[in-house]
């Protein structure tokens, strides 16, 4: 393991560290590296280096990029050697959207740790009324869903599944899909994806 340099600078592994932490942080916000940019106002092949442990950057490109995150500088700095496989209810993370538009009216939080491991998964409400047929997703992996309560329509390819609480549904994510909640509750549901999708 590398040792950090005299002048304070992050050291190799260091670099590492923080380079997945940096793209860890931008997947969860649904951010391009080209939108990181233009919020930090750090260069795409900056940005792209960073997260690939191959630039050592200055403590003021640094701040940059945690002020595009909307972070701290701290949380840059901080390991991740121990920590928990324990995602608590408190401490999830919200997605913006998740794909969507931000006022669709669905709420979205991320169940595991991060978007570095083989799957993604979600804890999803809609609300009554919602409808995203207007945006189809498609996309390369598996999905997964489980109905916690109420009700949910999956569609795969045009063709409709009604799902209450209690039921689950599988397919391949190269199908079009897309979700309607023609109920009058709002349905919460458990996502899996895989491989993650940003």
């Amino acid at each position: 393991m590398t040792a950090d340099d005299p002048n304070g600078l992050p050291g190799e592994s260091m670099l590492h560290i923080m380079g997945s932490k940096i793209r860890s942080m931008r997947k969860e916000r649904r951010l391009t590296v080209e939108r990181l940019s233009e919020l930090s106002g750090v260069s795409t092949g900056i940005v792209s280096q960073l997260e690939r442990g191959k630039a050592n950057p200055s403590f003021s490109t640094l701040v940059q990029l945690a002020h595009g995150l909307g972070i701290s500088i701290a949380r840059l700095f901080e390991t991740e050697e121990h920590r928990s496989p324990v995602v608590r209810k408190y401490e999830r993370r919200h997605i913006d959207g998740h794909g969507l538009a931000a006022d669709d009216g669905g709420v979205y939080e991320l169940l595991t740790p991060d978007l570095n491991g083989a799957l993604e998964a979600t804890w999803v409400e809609t609300p009554p009324g919602y409808d995203s047929s207007d945006t189809p997703y498609r996309h390369n992996g598996e999905e997964f869903g489980l109905i916690i309560s109420g009700s949910k329509d999956v569609y795969l390819d045009g063709v409709r599944h009604h799902l209450e609480a209690g039921d689950s549904i599988r397919y391949a994510s190269t199908i079009p899909h897309w979700y309607v909640n023609s109920g009058e509750e709002t349905c919460f549901a458990v996502w899996v994806i895989t491989p993650p999708t940003w």
